[in-house]
């Protein structure tokens, strides 16, 4: 039986501190320049703007080693028609190729992963990846969009919209042999996923998740019950018959457009500050976090410096929260940045 309410929550608060105690205290952050996944250029610079809005001052406060690994370098194919409906598949197909290895990498040597991307068609390549050496992960993903488009349900053809259906097993009879992703195996099943904060789903995106049964909370659900309760079913959801390690998928259009204006496909009713943040914290009580992607920032897309900036900064407090950080407590000094950042600039995955 799962368990409910105070009791699940008073045994999930016992077990978490044994459990950070035992989690390698090692933070490993990688960039995903990438864009193929959809049409707007920009989200490439991602990872850049939020590495310039503070992240390594952020974290080099945490009682973790922190491990900047620098950026991926994509190749860049001449030739990548469209497949079906499905734009450029052969260049997201590579590149989640070489950041599922990379991931796989950075968790087997023992790291807590930050994958800053990007557009959202890398967490195919991130959590195959995780996937690799965490078989029995659980998928939490925070957005306005569910992403679980096939290319045949489809409305654009971008991958950024598609990459939950490459990762779940109840969907394989329905994706076809899409050029790039010979790689690719499933990695979830639809028992393993919540969603959090959608409030802009396809039709085809919304019958599968009535169909397969898909756990989610869209921005009413989150009004109605207070996302401290939305936290409570999403825990016992995943974790109430078996402890297992979470990856935490985070697209920055899941914050209302008011606060992170930056990116390329805002809606508007989505979180408030404090619910994000809510989440994040909740996330890292469990002591179970082992990977996180930052995506969908595009710096191009704010308009002026100041959007840009609460945008990425925004996105610095995400990854900092999840990592057990409050914006409050967060005092690290620019010299530890740079101890960080020289001690670690030889590594490279």
């Amino acid at each position: 039986m799962a368990l409910r309410g105070p009791l699940s929550s008073l045994l999930r608060t016992q077990l978490s501190h044994a459990r950070q105690q035992s989690r390698a205290q090692s933070v490993a952050v990688l960039g995903a320049p990438f864009s193929r996944g959809q049409k707007r250029r920009g989200v490439e610079h991602g990872p850049k703007v939020i590495r310039d809005a503070g992240l390594i001052e952020r974290l080099s406060g945490l009682d973790y080693s922190v491990h900047d690994f620098g950026d991926l370098s994509f190749p860049v194919l001449e030739k990548d028609e469209p497949y079906m409906n499905v734009k450029c598949p052969r260049a997201v197909g590579a590149a989640n190729k070489m950041l599922s290895e990379a991931v796989s990498r950075a968790i087997g040597a023992g790291h807590t992963l930050v994958m800053l991307g990007g557009d959202h068609s890398l967490a195919i390549g991130s959590v195959g990846g995780h996937a690799r050496q965490c078989p029995d992960l659980c998928l939490i993903w925070v957005d306005a969009h569910a992403d679980v488009n096939t290319p045949a349900t489809s409305p654009s053809g971008n991958l950024h919209g598609q990459p939950v259906a490459f990762m779940l097993r109840e969907l394989q009879d329905k994706m076809p042999d899409i050029p790039g992703f010979s790689w690719t195996k499933p990695c979830i099943s639809s028992c393993d996923l919540v969603y959090i904060g959608l409030r802009d789903v396809d039709p085809g995106e919304h019958q599968i998740l009535k169909n397969l049964g898909i756990q989610y909370f869209t921005m009413r659900d989150i009004d109605r019950l207070g996302i401290q309760r939305v936290m409570e079913v999403t825990f016992d959801h995943l974790l109430a018959r078996k402890q297992r390690p979470i990856h935490l998928s985070f697209d920055i259009d899941a914050f209302d457009p008011s606060l992170a204006p930056a990116t390329g496909t805002p809606v508007n009713g989505g979180l408030t500050y404090r619910e994000g943040i809510y989440i994040t914290e909740e996330v890292h009580k469990t002591g179970l976090l082992s990977a996180l992607d930052m995506v969908e920032v595009n710096p191009i897309l704010g308009a002026g410096h100041d959007a840009v900036e609460a945008t990425a900064s925004l996105a610095v407090d995400v990854i900092a929260s999840s990592l057990g950080q409050t914006k409050e407590g967060a005092h690290a000094s620019i010299d530890d940045a740079a101890s960080v950042k020289e001690d670690t600039e030889q590594l490279r995955l």
